[in-house]
């Protein structure tokens, strides 16, 4: 398996999601940003950011490889993290080491598929590294072969057909680590250090861990159900 040097950096380490979309109370920047700066002491390896206002306020403050994503909801598709060139481009632009988007076999706003739109991105941005955004093995290994430098588990239980799957999915990112010669990122579903530990002897490259780090209503709601 030959790495990028970017992720090399990622080998065994953890990425910190710091997002927080409009109706939520951290929704800032600058907010964001101090997320990142508290995640980046605390020893992680990479921010994974949604946003171009976020993301320049994360290079602010911090110096660690940002995976950036451009979250829109569109009418007509359920695709929705980096859904089209538009999205690209800024990123590019941003400089982020890693793009990530939807690389699921749903159908995209512009009416095209990932295996229609990846070789125009690819051939746009030859020198980008790109993280595909899987929901099954088969989309993973897709991804793989359409030229994505990584794959990840982010959105196992977040399309039609896996919706109920139980996250982290152990058996799947163990499959994708054993027959898919990129690194395999396990996104999804990691609420405690325990989760990361079983993702990581089930085989997973790197991890990244948002919810449970950087979005304190939703750690409330999990600790409210517990004694409820």
């Amino acid at each position: 398996m030959k790495i990028n040097k970017v992720l090399e950096q990622f080998k065994g380490k953890l990425i910190v999601s710091c997002q927080a979309l409009p109706d939520e109370p951290l929704h800032s920047p600058f907010i964001m940003g101090r997320m990142a700066y508290a995640a980046m002491l605390g020893g992680a390896a990479g921010i994974r950011a949604n946003s171009v206002e976020d993301i320049r306020e994360i290079k602010k403050n911090v110096n660690l490889p940002i995976i950036g994503i451009i979250k829109r909801d569109m009418e007509g598709s359920d695709v929705f993290i980096t859904p089209t060139l538009e999205e690209i481009d800024r990123l590019y632009q941003e400089g982020v080491e890693i793009i990530a988007l939807d690389a699921t076999t749903r159908i995209r706003p512009d009416g095209k598929t990932i295996q229609e739109i990846f070789p125009v991105i690819k051939e746009r941005y030859p020198n980008q590294l790109f993280m595909a955004d899987c929901s099954t093995f088969e989309e993973a290994k897709l991804a793989y072969e359409l030229g994505f430098d990584c794959v990840g588990t982010t959105l196992i239980g977040y399309t039609d057909y896996t919706k109920g799957h139980h996250v982290p999915d152990l058996e799947v990112i163990e499959k994708m680590a054993k027959e898919i010669p990129v690194p395999v990122i396990a996104e999804g579903g990691i609420w405690s250090p325990g989760d990361l530990k079983a993702v990581f002897d089930h085989g997973a490259y790197t991890a990244v861990v948002g919810s449970a780090i950087t979005r304190p209503m939703e750690i409330t709601k999990k600790f409210i159900e517990a004694i409820r």
